[in-house]
């Protein structure tokens, strides 16, 4: 099995590298790992106490924020390195403050995770939610390093617990501490002998928890909505937008639109142009004083910033529930606003809770979306009920940091 698995990292990075001909995000996979044990070596210094964190992308990474920053907190001595294995991950938050050295991660090979190990010396390492490395893994455990995963969740589905998994449930053996989202998970994992394991929480509740209090202000935003309601749809797909350009075309008069699509390449943003012609439409990169009070569609352009315009909506959609699975929803519950997402969305216990509190509401076409929009807007006691149980949900889960940094200071204390 072990060599199959060489077989299987080293063909998906000949294929990365045949898209990479073609394919930007690919391209960024490729050259961001381009010298990157020279970029690593010369940049760490090697009497530093290193604490590594390994985020899988952009959401795993707000994911885990809340604990390297209380890590910070609790541990300046040592120096954070980050690393990341998407480029929608790194190329966002290659410049974040909360980390000391920030990088992509090398490819999972034997060699790979030997050098890379060697040269960072880590005194610990915090994986999270998923990524499991085998290499990787087996490197740490043989060095002796604690390794952590947090906001963990298993499936009974996941090879783990497959009549054909031994070979995964070893890689897990090699982990030192699971913190665990929810009691099932802590029992999938005790079924197959692993009994480290403490149920957390999310601490993805504590990363949006905070976003409300720490929240930027956007005037040219503020500015297009003025006294309208305003119907935000976030990390949007085709599928998702064609649902909303049907309401679009009906609520035009009783709403105005922000669209902010999960990919912001200029052929995605001129599709959406496109497809809503008949709206007076301004693009965010290209707002000003002048032209975004009169537009009534406000396409989002750029990356980063989405959950803090949440503020600003009535109503929050959210994308990919027409594909593999919705987005993140927290980022719009924290802030009070109901929820709107397709059917796709059976994996994410937060949407499976808040669709059975009815603070949020999965659709499957354009009629349904439509009738829960006008609810929302024409029944102002139905919408605050419903908003007050999306605030409530994400303040009662929070606390899984604390948790978390209670157990890595016994790591560290050797208790």
């Amino acid at each position: 099995m072990s060599l199959l698995y060489q077989i299987a990292i080293y063909s998906y990075s000949l294929i990365i590298r045949i898209a990479s001909l073609f394919n930007h995000k690919a391209k960024l996979w490729i050259t961001g790992r381009k010298n990157i044990f020279n970029k690593i070596k010369n940049a760490i210094d090697s009497d530093s106490k290193i604490a590594w964190f390994h985020a899988a992308s952009l959401g795993e990474f707000e994911q885990g924020r809340p604990v390297i920053e209380a890590f910070r907190q609790k541990f300046p001595e040592h120096k954070i390195l980050l690393t990341f294995f998407s480029p929608s991950g790194y190329e966002i938050r290659k410049n974040y403050e909360g980390a000391d050295y920030i990088f992509y991660l090398p490819l999972d090979t034997k060699k790979n995770a030997k050098k890379f190990i060697e040269i960072i010396n880590p005194e610990i390492a915090v994986f999270i939610k998923y990524e499991f490395w085998f290499n990787y893994l087996k490197a740490l455990h043989s060095g002796n390093i604690p390794t952590i995963v947090i906001s963990a969740i298993f499936r009974k589905e996941q090879h783990f617990f497959k009549w054909y998994g031994g070979w995964f449930r070893k890689m897990l053996n090699n982990i030192t501490l699971f913190f665990v989202q929810n009691e099932k998970s802590k029992e999938l994992l005790n079924s197959i002998g692993i009994n480290n394991v403490t149920v957390s929480g999310d601490t993805r509740f504590d990363r949006v928890s905070a976003i409300v209090k720490i929240a930027k202000t956007f005037p040219l935003v503020e500015k297009f909505a003025g006294d309208e309601n305003i119907f935000l749809a976030g990390s949007t797909w085709p599928q998702d937008e064609d649902l909303i350009y049907q309401l679009a075309s009906n609520f035009e008069e009783k709403m105005k639109f922000i669209i902010a699509p999960h990919e912001i390449q200029k052929e995605r943003i001129d599709s959406i142009v496109k497809l809503f012609s008949g709206f007076k439409t301004v693009r965010y990169s290209e707002a000003t004083e002048n032209n975004i009070s009169d537009a009534n569609l406000l396409i989002i352009d750029g990356m980063g910033f989405l959950s803090g315009l949440y503020q600003y909506c009535h109503i929050a959609y959210i994308g990919g529930g027409f594909g593999k699975g919705i987005h993140n929803i927290l980022e719009a519950a924290t802030f009070g606003k109901p929820v709107i997402f397709g059917p796709e969305y059976n994996k994410f216990q937060e949407a499976k809770d808040l669709a059975g509190l009815k603070g949020a509401f999965p659709v499957s076409n354009a009629t349904q979306l439509r009738e829960i929009t006008e609810k929302l807007l024409s029944d102002n006691q139905y919408y605050n009920v419903t908003s007050e149980v999306c605030r409530n949900y994400v303040k009662n889960k929070t606390g899984a940091t604390s948790i978390i940094m209670k157990g890595i200071l016994g790591i560290q204390k050797g208790t």
